[in-house]
């Protein structure tokens, strides 16, 4: 089995499982039902299609910048199309985002379906965003097909970005006892009909203390000159 890694990197993501109405909360760590869809809209499935490979695949992001949440306050205007009140309908909604946060996603999974899946990230058929249209992904998208399982690629990819902690948060799902149960596998997208299913997931630290782990920011004016 093989690992796709993914950078998971926006100004803004959501990343929500029970939101509705004028409350659209997010998880601090990106949701597979969401990240399943963005693999879903670069493969080019339409709301209908089938997505039990997509499922199959094990799911598990580590947190190298957990970002800031932050809420947007929106007033949004409809008209009565039946006429039975003169003025316009106002909904108050409140809308949170985790921002400038940097993740390292991984599917676990046959080689030869994560190579699919990779050459459709590089050419969606369908625009990729972060939980919301409204959060676009910063490129590039794919680090690389890691030969590790899922666990073992997470913890031993340095650190994607500047600035990390040295303690970087792995949440992880499991067939076995979890942490906790999250109503996030995506079974329907059918926007009459959206179902989610369950999986468990563990939670962890990965230790980024030691100096060779550590992203090498350091500029050398004087290096290409020698």
């Amino acid at each position: 089995m093989s690992t796709l890694l993914l950078r998971l990197a926006a100004p803004l993501q959501s990343w929500g499982i029970n939101s509705k109405f004028e409350y659209r909360f997010t998880e601090k760590m990106p949701t597979k039902s969401a990240v399943v869809g963005m693999l879903a809209a670069a493969l080019g499935l339409g709301r209908d299609a089938d997505l039990s490979k997509l499922n199959a695949l094990k799911f598990g992001v580590r947190a190298d910048r957990e970002g800031e949440e932050i809420t947007d306050f929106h007033m949004a205007h409809e008209r009565d199309f039946w006429k039975k009140h003169d003025a316009k309908y106002t909904h108050l909604t409140y809308r949170h985002y985790l921002s400038d946060a940097v993740f390292l996603a991984g599917f676990e999974g046959n080689d030869a379906f994560l190579r699919e899946i990779e050459q459709a990230i590089k050419n969606p058929k369908y625009p990729l965003f972060l939980g919301r249209r409204s959060c676009p992904p910063t490129l590039p998208i794919v680090i690389k097909i890691s030969s590790s399982q899922l666990e073992q690629a997470l913890r031993e990819e340095p650190p994607i970005c500047e600035n990390s902690n040295r303690m970087l948060r792995v949440q992880i799902e499991t067939d076995g006892s979890g942490y906790k149960i999250m109503q996030d596998v995506p079974l329907s997208f059918n926007p009459k009909k959206r179902i989610y299913g369950y999986r468990k997931v563990n939670e962890f630290f990965v230790d980024f203390g030691d100096d060779k782990n550590e992203v090498e920011t350091e500029h050398d004016a004087m290096s290409e000159l020698r």
